[in-house]
């Protein structure tokens, strides 16, 4: 995919417009993913990876009951776990993660979730997507988080020019104040999530038309 070409006049305030304008839209940036614990967001965070957030929900509650720690994920058997998160697809390779992950945690970090991006990506299965996750909404440290949504808004919103996430990441992050870092990005990823969707963006409801110079925008 190759980045839109905004038309709109680019100025210093547009950011803060729209800060301000998806801040009105969306006054809590809610999480969507249900967690009671750093541990249990890191797990439906990697279960979340091309499946919806609903979906996870659906999967966790009898997940936890079954294995309640890192140890516990790590001892786990392969074909139970399969069986108990196949319905968010990609349930083998996810179920390796999981393992790898709480192993990780169990035997390195004293079964508590690491607070450091380079810690947690260290970890199996957590790349900088999932870390920021974790820090921002779990440990309440600035952080971007860069998933498919933030990455087709930003470009549709000229905010980036890049298709590479981590790009994306340092773009929004030199763009915005930092203690706007999570709550931002979070709104942003929302605002794709139900309005700015990839194949019928809801253009007519959209609150950042005007900010909105992408070149595939529906007319109102």
């Amino acid at each position: 995919m190759k980045s839109p070409t905004s038309r709109l006049q680019h100025t210093a305030d547009r950011p803060s417009r729209i800060a301000t304008v998806l801040h009105q839209t969306m006054p809590i940036a809610q999480m969507e993913l249900s967690h009671r614990s750093p541990w249990e967001l890191l797990v439906a965070t990697i279960l979340s990876a091309q499946c919806t957030d609903q979906r996870v929900n659906q999967v966790t509650p009898a997940l936890f009951k079954r294995y309640r720690s890192p140890k516990e994920f790590a001892q786990a058997k392969p074909t139970e776990l399969e069986g108990l998160i196949k319905s968010t697809g990609f349930y083998k390779n996810k179920a390796k993660h999981l393992m790898g992950c709480g192993r990780a945690i169990a035997e390195r970090f004293n079964d508590q979730v690491p607070t450091t991006m380079d810690e947690l990506t260290s970890i199996p299965g957590v790349g900088r997507k999932t870390a920021n996750v974790i820090m921002g909404t779990a440990f309440g440290k600035p952080a971007v988080v860069v998933d498919t949504h933030v990455k087709r808004v930003a470009n549709r919103l000229a905010l980036t020019r890049s298709d590479d996430p981590d790009r994306i990441e340092q773009d929004l992050q030199q763009i915005f104040p930092q203690d706007q870092w999570t709550d931002m990005s979070q709104r942003l990823l929302l605002h794709g999530r139900y309005v700015c969707l990839a194949r019928t963006p809801r253009c007519a409801e959209c609150r950042l038309y005007d900010e909105c110079g992408w070149k595939g925008k529906h007319p109102r």
